[in-house]
């Protein structure tokens, strides 16, 4: 209760304002708008880190994730298949947590696949609304699914490329 059933209600006596209402938050209390962004921004920049792996099973040759790890959690992937012969690289994925949406976390990752792969010309087959804007940023083509190298299709039993 606020205490203001006790006080006498005279104009003599007026009550001290009530608490702050719980719309305004408390001094120390969680960050909210600009300060959660920038708190999730740092953490995409620092606290990642990026792991490489071939995709196990029968998904093709150069078929490989970039796996994003916070601690010993994946919150997100990069899924792409490589061919050195050709000097070509489709992404053909990018899922990531929805609160590592907008830290600049997409674009640190298609850079690393840039940097770690130097001679390879990049290109994607994602059309979604989420994924379309970081491509365009980044200046990665889109292309149609249904275009493969020719050498994932002569060589089925290559060994998955060095990198």
């Amino acid at each position: 209760m606020s205490g203001e059933h006790a006080r006498p209600t005279s104009v003599l006596f007026r009550s001290a304002p009530g608490p702050k209402a719980a719309s305004q938050g408390a001094k120390h209390g969680r960050h909210t708008g600009r300060g959660r962004w920038l708190r999730r921004r740092i953490l995409a920049y620092r606290d990642i880190q990026f792991l490489s792996t071939h995709v196990p099973g029968d998904t093709g040759p150069g078929e490989e994730r970039l796996l994003l790890v916070h601690g010993r959690k994946v919150v997100g992937q990069v899924h792409y298949r490589l061919c050195t012969a050709c000097g070509s690289g489709v992404i053909t994925g990018v899922d990531m947590e929805d609160h590592l949406h907008s830290t600049g976390l997409g674009t640190r990752a298609l850079s690393h696949l840039r940097s770690r792969y130097p001679s390879i010309s990049w290109r994607s087959t994602l059309t979604l609304r989420t994924t379309r804007e970081l491509l365009r940023r980044m200046r990665i083509p889109t292309t149609s699914a249904d275009i493969t190298c020719a050498h994932a299709d002569a060589r089925p039993d290559s060994p998955r490329p060095a990198g």
